[in-house]
């Protein structure tokens, strides 16, 4: 009724149906859980998993990157689906139900604000993750039993450490789109990291940009800086006029 009164009666029905066509329906915004994703092709993911992540990010224009903040803690190896979720600084209930819900070679991508004030995982959700198999964590947040997760081999990225705990109030979403540091990250895209930082590659686009960062990579390593031919750097100070060439 309060719908009706503020949008009107004919804008009510159209805002229903763009949440589920029924005028009933109320609309969980903030606290939902929606299917898991495919799984990313296997082999799809190995061929991935032998590209530098750098070389990935220039056949990708060099706009997607996560932040400089994300970090690799340990194992810096990463490659899976990602399985997305969206929590309020500081909480963690919703990572949770993610890792119960992960599949093995699941990426648990996790947008915590990037607030440091609390971790969101620890040694023993690392553990779960890795009993589930599970292929990482990537957490634009902080965490906490760094010592422990070094150890573990277990990939995980973080934007921080704190030693103070999680809360379990919820709510959050699972399965939803997320943002971390301008580069949108969809249920089921390619999550990929290494020493040089992690990025997103949507799902749509993951087999031309594998053969492309595959052709780059050979190619940077065919041609060893050392002996590259340096004609080039004049040939752009030319074009800009540079005094003294």
């Amino acid at each position: 009724a309060s719908l009706n009164r503020v949008l009107g009666s004919e804008a009510t029905v159209a805002t229903s149906a763009m949440i589920g066509g029924d005028p009933s329906v109320t609309s969980r915004f903030g606290c939902r859980v929606a299917v898991m994703p495919a799984r990313v092709d296997p082999a799809l993911l190995h061929a991935f998993s032998s590209i530098p992540v750098a070389c990935i990010s220039d056949v990708m224009g060099r706009l997607a990157a996560g932040g400089a903040a994300l970090r690799p803690v340990g194992a810096a190896a990463l490659c899976g689906t990602a399985v997305t979720v969206r929590v309020p600084p500081g909480d963690n209930l919703m990572m949770h139900k993610a890792i119960a819900l992960g599949r093995p070679g699941d990426v648990i991508v996790v947008d915590a604000g990037g607030d440091l004030t609390n971790a969101i995982a620890g040694e023993r959700m690392v553990a779960a993750a890795i009993a589930g198999g599970l292929a990482g964590f990537v957490i634009n947040g902080a965490i906490r039993d760094v010592g422990w997760i070094r150890a573990s081999g277990f990939p995980v990225f973080a934007a921080g450490v704190t030693h103070r705990g999680p809360y379990k109030n919820g709510p959050g979403e699972v399965n939803y789109p997320i943002s971390l540091g301008g580069m949108v990250i969809m249920p089921g895209d390619v999550i990929v990291g290494d020493d040089d930082g992690m990025l997103a590659i949507p799902l749509a686009d993951a087999p031309a940009i594998a053969i492309a960062a595959r052709k780059k990579a050979d190619h940077e390593a065919s041609t060893p800086p050392e002996t590259a031919d340096r004609a080039w750097i004049d040939a752009i100070l030319r074009r800009l006029d540079c005094e003294g060439i």
